[in-house]
């Protein structure tokens, strides 16, 4: 065989090689990165004393209210019941929510140990209606005028989505302020979000 041919078969050969080395180290490192770790952090998640361990003001609050003895708050009757731990309510449905939250999750702890946190700590990924349905999911069947409000309400957010209530608009999960009598609303803000919808149908 001519030397020529030899050097190109034993160059192809090491290209191959490397090939291989690289798609292996970038599939080990997707299983590492993209399940084995995120997986752990999800088992993490799940215990919300490991989400209280790092978390700041207010969090560290409401991991207490939902820890003592007599509920003060939505969030803190859901914990006592045994209906619900943090990650139940601060993630979406399914694999794709829980890895969404993953996200936020990854960045907060980012801030937290480089110091860069804001303190009380900023929500700005409001809960979305679907982690309050993933649970509640007849809510919205139920047609009778004692829950209108509730029947109706996917009409007004379909018709209107930019200005629409949400679940927590009403429902507000840590708020102290709210009526326990009265299922936890704050009949002021609910009584405001009532008039809303009624006015936005009457133009309709």
């Amino acid at each position: 065989m001519p030397r020529k041919t030899r050097e190109r078969n034993q160059n192809r050969r090491w290209t191959d090689r490397r090939v291989r080395v690289i798609v292996g180290s970038l599939i080990a490192a997707f299983i590492v990165f993209g399940l084995v770790i995120p997986m752990s952090a999800m088992q993490f998640e799940n215990h919300d004393s490991f989400c209280a361990s790092c978390h700041t003001e207010g969090e560290v609050t409401f991991f207490s209210r939902a820890n003592a003895s007599a509920s003060v708050d939505l969030a803190s009757i859901h914990a006592q019941k045994g209906a619900t731990r943090c990650i139940d309510c601060h993630s979406g449905a399914g694999i794709v929510g829980r890895y969404v939250a993953l996200t936020y999750g990854a960045s907060d702890l980012v801030s937290y140990f480089s110091g860069h946190y804001p303190q009380p700590a900023v929500q700005d990924n409001p809960i979305g209606d679907g982690s309050c349905t993933k649970c509640h999911a007849t809510i919205f069947s139920n047609q009778d005028f004692n829950n209108h409000f509730h029947a109706f309400l996917p009409r007004w957010q379909a018709a209107d989505p930019q200005n629409a209530a949400r679940c927590v608009d009403c429902h507000l999960s840590h708020d102290i302020t709210n009526d326990a009598g009265a299922v936890f609303l704050n009949q002021n803000a609910t009584t405001q979000i009532c008039q809303k919808c009624h006015s936005f149908a009457g133009q309709g």
